[in-house]
C-alpha cells in the first residue's frame, strides 16, 4: 500500500492547514488510519487516529480541540484539519496505516507509512 500525502505548506500563528492522505488500495483488512509527525531534532509522535469506520477518533492532548481527523472509507482517504496553529506544530507531518481496526498511538503498531510533508507555522 502506498500513500499519497499533501497539503503541507508554510503558514503564520493562527492559520488554518488541511492535510489529506490517499491510499493506493484498501488493504485485506479493516486498518484503522491517522496521522504521526516529528519535529526537528525530536521523535515521531503520535497526533490522531481514526477507526476503519470513522466513528472513533483518539487525539494527541497537544491537539484535541484545534485538530480535527476524518477519513472517506470509500476513497480510502483520511484527512486531518488543522485550526488555531502554533510554532510548535511545526513538523514533518506522516499519514499512518494502522495494524488495527481502531487506529493507533503507538509507532510500532503502524503498518503502512506515507512519505513526509512539512509544515511550518511561523509567528
Amino acid at each position: 500500500v502506498q500513500l499519497q500525502v499533501s497539503g503541507g505548506g508554510l503558514v503564520q500563528a493562527g492559520d488554518s492547514l488541511r492535510l489529506s492522505c490517499t491510499a493506493s488500495r484498501r488493504t485485506s483488512s479493516n486498518n484503522g488510519m491517522g496521522w504521526f509527525r516529528q519535529a526537528p531534532g525530536k521523535e515521531r509522535e503520535f497526533v490522531a487516529s481514526i477507526s476503519w469506520r470513522g466513528d472513533s477518533a483518539n487525539y494527541a492532548g497537544s491537539v484535541k480541540g484545534r485538530f480535527t481527523i476524518s477519513r472517506n472509507y470509500a476513497s480510502s482517504t483520511v484527512s486531518l484539519q488543522m485550526d488555531s496553529l502554533t510554532p510548535e506544530d511545526t513538523a514533518v507531518y506522516y499519514c499512518a496505516v494502522s495494524r488495527y481496526a481502531t487506529g493507533t498511538s503507538r509507532l510500532e503498531n503502524v503498518h503502512y507509512w506515507g512519505q513526509g510533508t512539512l509544515v511550518t507555522v511561523s509567528s
